[in-house]
C-alpha cells in the first residue's frame, strides 16, 4: 500500500492488482459456493464481514491512518453497509444455495446495468446511444441466460435463487449510485473499517437470531474458507479495488472488472465441475458485451481543442 490512499500506483503495479483482484474475487466464488455447506448464510456474510473489518482496522492502525468518520459521512456508511455488505452477501450467499456458483458470478455482475436506468431515474443522468445498446445487449444477455423457454417455473428454488442474485445487483446498483451522489470528507479507504463495523453490527444479531440453532460445522477446509473470505476477499479485495480505480484509466478499471464473472464461471468449472453450455456462454458474452458499452460511454472526453 502506497504511504497515502490518493498516491497511484505505478502502471505496472496497477495492472498486477487488477490481475489479483479479477484473481482472488473470480476464485471466491467456487470457495463462496464451497463454505455454505459448512455454514448458514446468514453466519458466512457475518464471519466475513467482521473478519474483513477486524483485518482494516488492524492495518490502518498500524499505518496511522484509522480516522473517525465525519458527521457528514454516515449516511454514506449506512448506505453502503446496509445495501451492500448486508443485503448483497446475504442475497448472494442465498442464491449461492440453489444456482451455481459461475451463473451466480454472472448474475450478480449484471450490477452497472441496473445503474443506468437508476441513474437517469434517480440523478437525472442522460442516456447515450453507447448506453442504451450497452443496456439492451446486456439485458438481453441476462434474458438468454435466464432462458425464459426452459426454465422451470414451478421449481421455487429456482426462482428464489436466481431472484436473490438479480436483487442483489440491484442493490449493489443503489450504494453505488448513493456513492457517486455523496460528497466526500474522509476518502473510501477511511471509511471503509466503519462500513465493515456497521455491516458487522447488523450481521451478527440477525444471524444469531435467524441461524443460532444452526450447527457450524468447523471443518480445515471452513476455517481456511474464512480466512480467504474476511481478510484477502473482502479487506484486500476492496482496498484493491479503490487503489487500481485510483491508479487506472476508468474504462480500463472497469472492463478489467469484467473479467471477475469470467474468472467466476471458469473457476467453477474447474473447481466444482459445473458445465459451461451454449446458453451459459452466450449469455456470458453478452452481458460482458454491454457492459463493455457501458463503461466505454464513461470514459473521459478529451477537452475541444481551441485553435
Amino acid at each position: 500500500m502506497p504511504p497515502s490512499s490518493s498516491t497511484p500506483l505505478s502502471p505496472r503495479a496497477a495492472v498486477i492488482m487488477l490481475g489479483l483482484v479479477v484473481l482472488v474475487w473470480g476464485v471466491n466464488w467456487p470457495v463462496m459456493k464451497t463454505g455454505l455447506q459448512y455454514i448458514g448464510p446468514m453466519t458466512f456474510a457475518a464471519a466475513r464481514i467482521g473478519l474483513g473489518g477486524l483485518t482494516m482496522f488492524i492495518g490502518l492502525a498500524v499505518t496511522g491512518r484509522l480516522v473517525w468518520p465525519t458527521r457528514h459521512d454516515l449516511p454514506l456508511i449506512l448506505s453502503v453497509s446496509l445495501l451492500h455488505m448486508v443485503g448483497f452477501l446475504i442475497l448472494v450467499n442465498i442464491g449461492l444455495l440453489f444456482v451455481d456458483a459461475g451463473r451466480s458470478a454472472i448474475l450478480a455482475y449484471t450490477t452497472p446495468l441496473w445503474v443506468v436506468p437508476v441513474a437517469v431515474w434517480v440523478l437525472g443522468e442522460r442516456l447515450s446511444r453507447l448506453k442504451i445498446a450497452g443496456l439492451v445487449i446486456g439485458l438481453a444477455g441476462v434474458g438468454v441466460l435466464f432462458n425464459p423457454l426452459g426454465f422451470d417455473w414451478s421449481d421455487p428454488d429456482t426462482l428464489i435463487g436466481n431472484g436473490c442474485l438479480m436483487l442483489a445487483a440491484l442493490l449493489w446498483a443503489l450504494a453505488i449510485l448513493h456513492i457517486r451522489a455523496h460528497r466526500w470528507v474522509n476518502g473510501p479507504i477511511a471509511l471503509s473499517p466503519w462500513q465493515f463495523l456497521v455491516g458487522s453490527l447488523l450481521l451478527v444479531p440477525l444471524a444469531f437470531v435467524l441461524e443460532g440453532d444452526r450447527p457450524i460445522t468447523f471443518t480445515p477446509e471452513l476455517i481456511a474458507i474464512l480466512a480467504f473470505n474476511g481478510p484477502i476477499a473482502s479487506a484486500f479485495g476492496f482496498i484493491a479495488q479503490i487503489l487500481v480505480a485510483r491508479s487506472l484509466p476508468a474504462v480500463t478499471t472497469s472492463l478489467g472488472l469484467l473479467a471477475v464473472p469470467m474468472a467466476g464461471l471458469l473457476f467453477s468449472a474447474w473447481l466444482l465441475g459445473e458445465t459451461i453450455d451454449l446458453t451459459r456462454g452466450l449469455g456470458l458474452v453478452l452481458i460482458i458485451g454491454g457492459l463493455a458499452l457501458v463503461a466505454w460511454a464513461d470514459r473521459p472526453r478529451a477537452a475541444p481543442r481551441s485553435d
